[in-house]
Protein backbone atom coordinates (compact mmCIF):
# COMPACT_ATOMS: atom_id res chain seq x y z
CA UNK A 1 0.00 0.00 0.00
CA UNK A 2 1.65 3.57 -0.96
CA UNK A 3 2.19 6.27 1.43
CA UNK A 4 -0.79 8.62 1.95
CA UNK A 5 -0.55 12.31 1.57
CA UNK A 6 0.11 12.70 5.37
CA UNK A 7 2.93 10.73 5.87
CA UNK A 8 4.49 12.35 2.51
CA UNK A 9 4.05 15.80 4.39
CA UNK A 10 6.56 13.75 7.41
CA UNK A 11 9.11 13.30 5.06
CA UNK A 12 8.95 16.61 3.38
CA UNK A 13 9.32 17.77 7.37
CA UNK A 14 12.45 15.17 8.17
CA UNK A 15 14.11 16.55 4.75
CA UNK A 16 13.68 20.60 5.79
CA UNK A 17 15.32 19.99 9.58
CA UNK A 18 18.30 18.16 7.78
CA UNK A 19 18.22 21.32 5.27
CA UNK A 20 16.97 19.63 2.43
CA UNK A 21 14.71 21.72 0.41
CA UNK A 22 12.78 19.34 -1.95
CA UNK A 23 12.59 15.94 -2.15
CA UNK A 24 12.04 13.56 -4.88
CA UNK A 25 9.52 10.49 -4.70
CA UNK A 26 11.56 7.95 -6.35
CA UNK A 27 10.08 4.80 -5.54
CA UNK A 28 12.02 1.16 -7.91
CA UNK A 29 10.31 0.93 -11.01
CA UNK A 30 10.39 -2.82 -9.94
CA UNK A 31 7.41 -2.26 -7.67
CA UNK A 32 5.18 -1.80 -10.72
CA UNK A 33 2.69 -4.15 -13.05
CA UNK A 34 2.94 -1.86 -15.43
CA UNK A 35 6.72 -2.40 -15.46
CA UNK A 36 6.51 -5.70 -15.51
CA UNK A 37 4.11 -6.23 -18.39
CA UNK A 38 6.17 -4.26 -20.76
CA UNK A 39 9.97 -6.11 -19.20
CA UNK A 40 8.60 -9.62 -18.87
CA UNK A 41 10.30 -12.45 -17.50
CA UNK A 42 13.85 -11.17 -18.84
CA UNK A 43 15.25 -13.79 -16.41
CA UNK A 44 14.41 -16.59 -18.08
CA UNK A 45 16.81 -15.33 -21.39
CA UNK A 46 20.28 -15.75 -19.32
CA UNK A 47 18.94 -19.76 -18.92
CA UNK A 48 19.26 -21.48 -15.60
CA UNK A 49 21.65 -19.57 -13.22
CA UNK A 50 21.96 -20.69 -9.38
CA UNK A 51 20.41 -16.89 -8.96
CA UNK A 52 17.42 -17.51 -11.58
CA UNK A 53 14.76 -19.16 -9.00
CA UNK A 54 15.98 -16.07 -6.64
CA UNK A 55 14.97 -13.34 -8.86
CA UNK A 56 11.93 -14.93 -10.27
CA UNK A 57 10.66 -14.79 -6.94
CA UNK A 58 11.51 -11.39 -6.37
CA UNK A 59 9.23 -9.82 -9.34
CA UNK A 60 6.40 -12.12 -8.07
CA UNK A 61 6.84 -10.77 -4.61
CA UNK A 62 7.20 -6.95 -5.56
CA UNK A 63 5.65 -6.18 -8.65
CA UNK A 64 1.87 -5.60 -7.72
CA UNK A 65 1.01 -1.73 -7.71
CA UNK A 66 -0.20 0.86 -10.61
CA UNK A 67 1.88 2.86 -11.62
CA UNK A 68 -1.25 5.13 -12.48
CA UNK A 69 -1.65 5.64 -9.02
CA UNK A 70 1.92 6.35 -7.43
CA UNK A 71 1.72 8.90 -10.14
CA UNK A 72 -1.61 10.37 -8.91
CA UNK A 73 -0.59 10.41 -5.66
CA UNK A 74 3.07 12.26 -6.06
CA UNK A 75 1.29 14.80 -8.40
CA UNK A 76 -1.38 14.95 -5.21
CA UNK A 77 1.49 15.96 -3.15
CA UNK A 78 2.48 18.53 -5.38
CA UNK A 79 -0.55 20.13 -6.10
CA UNK A 80 -0.99 20.59 -2.31
CA UNK A 81 2.45 22.55 -2.12
CA UNK A 82 4.45 19.86 -0.66
CA UNK A 83 8.49 20.23 -1.93
CA UNK A 84 8.66 16.96 -3.80
CA UNK A 85 9.60 16.03 -6.79
CA UNK A 86 7.54 13.03 -9.12
CA UNK A 87 10.22 10.69 -9.75
CA UNK A 88 10.92 7.18 -10.24
CA UNK A 89 13.91 5.06 -9.70
CA UNK A 90 14.73 3.21 -13.15
CA UNK A 91 15.80 -0.16 -13.33
CA UNK A 92 18.36 -1.37 -15.91
CA UNK A 93 17.03 -3.68 -18.48
CA UNK A 94 19.33 -4.96 -20.81
CA UNK A 95 18.48 -4.28 -24.19
CA UNK A 96 14.45 -3.20 -23.25
CA UNK A 97 15.53 0.53 -22.20
CA UNK A 98 13.48 2.04 -25.35
CA UNK A 99 10.32 0.00 -24.34
CA UNK A 100 10.45 0.89 -20.78
CA UNK A 101 10.98 4.74 -21.62
CA UNK A 102 8.51 4.28 -23.97
CA UNK A 103 5.87 3.38 -20.99
CA UNK A 104 7.49 5.84 -18.26
CA UNK A 105 6.68 8.70 -21.44
CA UNK A 106 3.24 8.40 -20.39
CA UNK A 107 3.22 10.20 -16.73
CA UNK A 108 4.39 13.61 -15.89
CA UNK A 109 7.42 12.73 -14.01
CA UNK A 110 10.11 15.39 -13.10
CA UNK A 111 13.35 13.46 -12.41
CA UNK A 112 14.33 9.80 -13.28
CA UNK A 113 16.92 7.73 -11.92
CA UNK A 114 18.62 5.11 -12.86
CA UNK A 115 20.49 2.38 -11.46
CA UNK A 116 22.01 -0.89 -11.99
CA UNK A 117 20.58 -3.42 -9.35
CA UNK A 118 21.58 -6.97 -10.98
CA UNK A 119 23.45 -8.61 -13.56
CA UNK A 120 21.91 -10.87 -15.78
CA UNK A 121 20.06 -12.81 -12.87
CA UNK A 122 22.67 -11.91 -9.99
CA UNK A 123 20.93 -9.41 -7.88
CA UNK A 124 24.21 -7.92 -6.29
CA UNK A 125 23.41 -6.01 -3.85
CA UNK A 126 20.72 -8.34 -2.36
CA UNK A 127 22.81 -8.07 1.29
CA UNK A 128 19.94 -10.30 2.78
CA UNK A 129 20.18 -13.45 0.18
CA UNK A 130 22.25 -15.74 1.43
CA UNK A 131 22.03 -16.86 -2.44
CA UNK A 132 23.07 -13.38 -3.94
CA UNK A 133 25.74 -13.15 -1.60
CA UNK A 134 27.38 -16.35 -2.13
CA UNK A 135 27.77 -15.62 -5.68
CA UNK A 136 30.09 -13.11 -4.65
CA UNK A 137 32.36 -15.49 -3.37
CA UNK A 138 32.98 -17.67 -6.61
CA UNK A 139 32.56 -14.78 -9.49
CA UNK A 140 35.69 -13.45 -10.31
CA UNK A 141 35.40 -9.77 -8.71
CA UNK A 142 37.29 -8.12 -11.17
CA UNK A 143 35.00 -8.95 -14.17
CA UNK A 144 31.88 -8.07 -11.79
CA UNK A 145 33.17 -4.21 -12.13
CA UNK A 146 33.64 -4.82 -15.72
CA UNK A 147 30.30 -5.90 -16.12
CA UNK A 148 28.86 -3.65 -13.79
CA UNK A 149 30.53 -0.77 -16.03
CA UNK A 150 29.39 -1.78 -19.09
CA UNK A 151 26.25 -2.16 -17.85
CA UNK A 152 26.02 1.36 -16.62
CA UNK A 153 27.14 2.37 -19.47
CA UNK A 154 24.11 1.16 -21.81
CA UNK A 155 21.96 2.39 -18.90
CA UNK A 156 23.53 5.88 -19.52
CA UNK A 157 23.61 5.81 -23.77
CA UNK A 158 20.01 4.92 -23.74
CA UNK A 159 19.26 8.28 -22.21
CA UNK A 160 16.26 6.83 -20.22
CA UNK A 161 16.90 8.51 -16.84
CA UNK A 162 18.41 11.99 -15.96
CA UNK A 163 20.44 10.87 -12.71
CA UNK A 164 22.54 8.14 -11.74
CA UNK A 165 21.42 6.84 -8.53
CA UNK A 166 24.40 5.10 -6.06
CA UNK A 167 26.48 5.10 -9.46
CA UNK A 168 29.02 2.74 -7.87
CA UNK A 169 26.82 0.38 -6.47
CA UNK A 170 29.41 -2.60 -7.23
CA UNK A 171 31.32 -1.94 -4.21
CA UNK A 172 27.87 -2.35 -1.66
CA UNK A 173 28.98 -6.15 -0.27
CA UNK A 174 32.87 -4.96 0.02
CA UNK A 175 34.45 -6.45 -2.56
CA UNK A 176 36.42 -3.80 -4.38
CA UNK A 177 38.50 -4.43 -7.71
CA UNK A 178 42.06 -4.79 -7.79
CA UNK A 179 42.18 -1.27 -9.63
CA UNK A 180 38.96 0.10 -9.19
CA UNK A 181 40.51 3.18 -11.14
CA UNK A 182 39.79 1.88 -14.66
CA UNK A 183 36.52 1.60 -13.70
CA UNK A 184 35.74 4.62 -12.14
CA UNK A 185 37.42 6.19 -15.30
CA UNK A 186 35.16 4.54 -17.90
CA UNK A 187 31.90 5.10 -15.90
CA UNK A 188 32.91 8.70 -15.42
CA UNK A 189 33.59 9.01 -19.11
CA UNK A 190 30.17 7.09 -19.45
CA UNK A 191 27.94 9.98 -17.51
CA UNK A 192 29.33 12.94 -18.81
CA UNK A 193 28.92 12.05 -22.51
CA UNK A 194 25.85 12.39 -21.88
CA UNK A 195 25.40 14.90 -19.41
CA UNK A 196 23.77 12.92 -17.03
CA UNK A 197 24.14 14.31 -13.00
CA UNK A 198 25.35 11.87 -10.32
CA UNK A 199 23.68 11.13 -7.21
CA UNK A 200 26.35 11.83 -3.78
CA UNK A 201 24.45 9.49 -1.51
CA UNK A 202 24.69 8.53 2.21
CA UNK A 203 23.49 5.49 1.53
CA UNK A 204 26.31 3.69 0.97
CA UNK A 205 27.34 4.13 5.04
CA UNK A 206 24.49 1.73 5.79
CA UNK A 207 25.89 -0.72 3.91
CA UNK A 208 28.73 -3.39 4.32
CA UNK A 209 31.10 -0.71 2.42
CA UNK A 210 30.68 1.39 5.00
CA UNK A 211 31.34 4.58 2.60
CA UNK A 212 28.88 7.26 0.41
CA UNK A 213 28.41 6.55 -2.89
CA UNK A 214 30.22 7.49 -5.33
CA UNK A 215 33.22 6.57 -3.43
CA UNK A 216 36.38 9.66 -3.01
CA UNK A 217 38.42 8.23 -6.15
CA UNK A 218 35.28 8.05 -8.27
CA UNK A 219 33.98 11.11 -6.94
CA UNK A 220 36.86 13.57 -7.60
CA UNK A 221 36.83 12.11 -11.47
CA UNK A 222 33.35 13.04 -12.06
CA UNK A 223 34.08 16.80 -10.89
CA UNK A 224 37.08 16.46 -12.59
CA UNK A 225 34.77 16.06 -15.94
CA UNK A 226 32.37 18.70 -15.12
CA UNK A 227 29.16 16.03 -14.01
CA UNK A 228 26.81 18.02 -12.14
CA UNK A 229 25.22 16.22 -9.05
CA UNK A 230 22.22 15.07 -6.55
CA UNK A 231 22.44 14.38 -3.11
CA UNK A 232 20.48 11.32 -1.83
CA UNK A 233 19.59 9.48 1.68
CA UNK A 234 17.73 6.58 0.25
CA UNK A 235 15.25 6.48 2.41
CA UNK A 236 13.16 3.94 3.37
CA UNK A 237 11.76 5.22 6.32
CA UNK A 238 10.88 8.83 7.28
CA UNK A 239 14.09 8.77 9.70
CA UNK A 240 16.51 8.39 7.52
CA UNK A 241 14.89 11.35 5.01
CA UNK A 242 17.86 13.75 4.49
CA UNK A 243 20.50 11.59 6.53
CA UNK A 244 23.39 13.27 6.31
CA UNK A 245 22.82 15.74 4.01
CA UNK A 246 25.04 18.16 5.45
CA UNK A 247 28.27 15.83 4.93
CA UNK A 248 27.35 15.10 1.67
CA UNK A 249 27.42 18.47 1.17
CA UNK A 250 30.67 19.12 2.74
CA UNK A 251 32.44 16.70 0.85
CA UNK A 252 31.12 18.37 -2.51
CA UNK A 253 31.79 21.57 -1.47
CA UNK A 254 35.76 20.73 -0.21
CA UNK A 255 35.96 19.91 -4.14
CA UNK A 256 34.27 23.43 -5.59
CA UNK A 257 30.83 22.11 -6.16
CA UNK A 258 27.96 24.73 -4.60
CA UNK A 259 25.20 23.47 -6.54
CA UNK A 260 22.74 20.60 -7.71
CA UNK A 261 21.04 19.95 -10.26
CA UNK A 262 16.91 19.79 -9.87
CA UNK A 263 14.76 18.00 -12.30
CA UNK A 264 11.71 19.65 -13.52
CA UNK A 265 9.33 17.63 -16.41
CA UNK A 266 13.06 16.17 -16.68
CA UNK A 267 14.59 19.69 -17.15
CA UNK A 268 17.46 20.15 -14.98
CA UNK A 269 17.98 23.70 -13.28
CA UNK A 270 20.86 24.28 -10.56
CA UNK A 271 19.99 25.27 -7.19
CA UNK A 272 22.29 25.88 -4.09
CA UNK A 273 23.95 23.69 -2.66
CA UNK A 274 22.87 24.11 0.87
CA UNK A 275 19.62 26.17 1.93
CA UNK A 276 20.79 26.19 5.80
Amino acid sequence: MWFQLDQIAQYCDEAARNGVSELALTEHSHRFVDVASVVGPFWLRYGHEPTSATMAEYWDFHARNSLEDYVTLAQRAKDEGLPVKIGLEVDFYKGQMDDVSSLLAQYPFDVLIGSVHWLGTWQLDDIDSDVNMHEWTVRDVDQCWKDYSIALDELCASNAVDVLAHPDLIKVAGYYATSPGEFWDAMAESAAKVDVSLECSSAGWKKPVGEQYPAIGFLDRLVAKGVTFTTASDAHGRERVGERARDLAALLEERGVNQLASYTKRQRQMIPLRVI
